[in-house]
């Protein structure tokens, strides 16, 4: 029982290890995900993927136990993912069918009998935005459409629990609207728990209102999104008509802190005095405030926060994108 909640975990990790060789990619990794929408986050490397291979069944643990809606990921692999959706990053349809073929053939290998896995085929891809396109041959469709037919896939036995693995990338802001919609109404009418990997924070904050957050292979962070917004400082945002350097530069003679962002300053909100304190900065600098608001801090800027905290040379994120997101390799 998930205590914060009241609700029963619909996935537990208790010392969960996996080897590759030499190499540790998970290190000790304890969970408890309620139901609802959770984002997995962490930069390159950190074990997402690992975790979710392991979470499926598709890789056996070194050592440690783990339960997906009460079935062992060590021995119960098949009953998972008869329960499970994976909407995975890399490309997984076959270019030589038609969506609805692809989206019944993904039904029938999860146990489906051909009949009932045509009627929900047709279903799903109406769910997904594909109803008119769903006899096209997947290779005539854009980057958008075929990331719908992954979730289609993904649906079509009716999962209780979604896991998407980058379900934005490549897409343009329409599809990318589109696609968070529809995960977000995944959870709320189709009472279905996801599970949503990305690099973009703003897609996660969209739909999820957990994170997980995994660095070296071990848990760092796994809380609510609103929790962990709660325990960052607070900052006073500052938008000024030019003379922001001599803003910056009079802030700090007086002992603030400066974060900068062109024209935009951001400094801690210390007390109900930080305010007047700014004013009277601003007639020294003889510098015009626009605008002045307390900062609400996003997704990102607790990401960051976490990382610099755990000495992790992370400034964005562009660097949690490998060359798949990028079309360069970041490596050359």
């Amino acid at each position: 029982m998930d205590e914060e909640n009241g609700t029963t975990p619909v996935i537990t990790a208790r010392n969960l290890r996996k080897m590759y060789g030499p190499h540790l990619a998970l290190d000790d990794v304890n969970l408890d995900i309620p139901p609802g929408a959770v984002g997995i986050l962490g930069p390159n490397g950190a074990g997402k993927s690992t975790l979710f291979k392991c979470l499926l069944g598709l890789i056996t643990t070194t050592s440690g136990e783990g339960t997906v809606l009460g079935y062992n990921i060590r021995t119960e692999g098949d009953k998972i993912r008869s329960r499970i959706g994976y909407m995975p990053e890399y490309d997984a349809l076959d270019p030589s069918l038609s969506a609805i073929d692809q989206v019944r053939y993904a039904g029938e290998l999860l146990g489906m009998n051909p009949a009932h896995a045509t009627r929900r085929a047709h279903e799903v891809l109406q769910y997904v935005g594909l109803k008119d396109q769903r006899y096209r041959k997947i290779e005539t469709y854009s980057t958008g459409m075929k990331q719908a037919a992954k979730l289609a896939c993904a649906l079509v036995h009716d999962p209780d629990v979604l896991i998407c693995d980058e379900p934005t990338n490549g897409l343009d802001q329409r599809a990318r609207e589109f696609m968070l919609q529809t995960l977000r109404r995944t959870v709320s009418e189709g009472n279905r728990s996801v599970l949503m990997s990305s690099h973009v924070m703003d897609d996660v904050q969209e739909v999820c209102d957990r994170i997980v957050m995994i660095h070296k292979g071990r848990i760092v962070v796994q809380r609510r999104i609103e929790d962990l917004a709660r325990q960052i400082e607070r900052e006073i945002e500052i938008s000024v008509w030019g003379g922001a350097s001599r803003m910056q530069q009079e802030l700090e003679s007086r002992g603030f802190v400066v974060r900068r962002l062109g024209r935009v300053l951001r400094v801690d909100r210390a007390d109900d005095s930080t305010t007047r304190k700014i004013l009277e900065a601003a007639v020294a600098a003889d510098v015009q405030v626009r605008q002045m608001q307390e900062y609400e801090p996003d997704l990102e800027d607790i990401f960051l926060l976490i990382m610099e905290r755990l000495g992790a040379e992370v400034r964005g994120t562009s660097d949690l994108m490998t060359a798949a997101h990028t079309g360069v390799d970041l490596d050359e």
